[in-house]
């Protein structure tokens, strides 16, 4: 064990050539005699030394086979981790194309359907692909909102942007905001033929004063002042003015106020009035 040339197995003729060998290479050659079986060795000191180097090489042999092992254990764990992730990597791609495919095949013929696929269930993703569902929602919501809408006429389009921005601007401040109904906008004009055509004329004449190009909104209200009186109102907007009119007196003018100036629309919660 002490000694490079008989540790682990000598390669002597034999035994007794491995122990003579393994004496001159410590040095104690000439402190021993070899008998036919054994060696006779004349101080206790050689003994003691020869027992000394073998419990250091024991404890570097221990070490040794530990770090070897250690090493093995390693690679072990290291081989099944490995093979873990594989695993795991490959079940991801699985669960990934698998919500692909599945989402391909429910939608593959939306352009072809009613009502472009609204009505198609979507499938449950994967966590690693909750973020992915909610994108690719917002792109199938666009496409469907524009397949929607290049099929309509300028003049219904224009009331669709209307009916979006007083969704945004009114959200939860009004249960019914007449977004199944057509909005006409000028409902003065279409009032009864008497208020009609005085309406029509006063307008005309406000807008060769005023230089508006044309009329964005008129109809009646109902003012209360700060003394919770009520009074009979008409509004008029255009793309410049917004003029407050007496229904009672043929729709004359009562005040006006360009659009420049209007800092803000303020909602009522109860009832469809609105106050600028």
């Amino acid at each position: 064990m002490i000694s490079e040339f008989t540790w682990p197995n000598h390669d002597l003729p034999s035994d007794k050539d491995a122990v003579k060998r393994l004496l001159q290479g410590c040095g104690f050659d000439h402190d021993v005699a070899y008998g036919k079986t054994k060696v006779f060795i004349r101080t206790p000191r050689t003994l003691f030394s020869l027992e000394e180097q073998r419990a250091e090489m024991v404890q570097r042999i221990v070490l040794f086979l530990q770090k070897v092992w250690r090493g093995t254990i390693a690679r072990m764990r290291y081989r099944r981790m490995r093979a873990a992730l594989i695993i795991l990597q490959a079940y991801r791609r699985y669960k990934v194309k698998s919500y692909i495919r599945e989402v391909n095949r429910r939608f593959k013929n939306v352009r072809s359907m009613k009502d472009y696929g609204r009505h198609v269930k979507w499938p449950t993703p994967p966590k690693v692909l909750r973020k992915f569902e909610e994108a690719l929602r917002s792109i199938y919501n666009r496409w469907w909102a524009w397949t929607l809408i290049k099929g309509l006429s300028p003049e219904e389009a224009l009331q669709v942007r209307a009916k979006v921005a007083s969704l945004e601007a009114l959200k939860g401040q009004r249960a019914d905001l007449g977004l199944q109904r057509a909005w006409e906008g000028n409902y003065l004009k279409r009032d009864s033929p008497d208020t009609a055509a005085s309406f029509t004329l006063v307008s005309s004449e406000l807008q060769r004063k005023d230089k508006f190009m044309r009329v964005l909104f008129s109809c009646n209200v109902r003012k209360i002042n700060r003394f919770h009186k009520a009074e009979d109102r008409a509004v008029l907007i255009t793309d410049r003015h917004l003029y407050k009119m007496d229904p009672l007196k043929q729709y004359k003018p009562m005040k006006s106020i360009p659009l420049y100036n209007v800092t803000g629309v303020s909602v009522s919660w109860e009832g469809p009035a609105g106050c600028v």
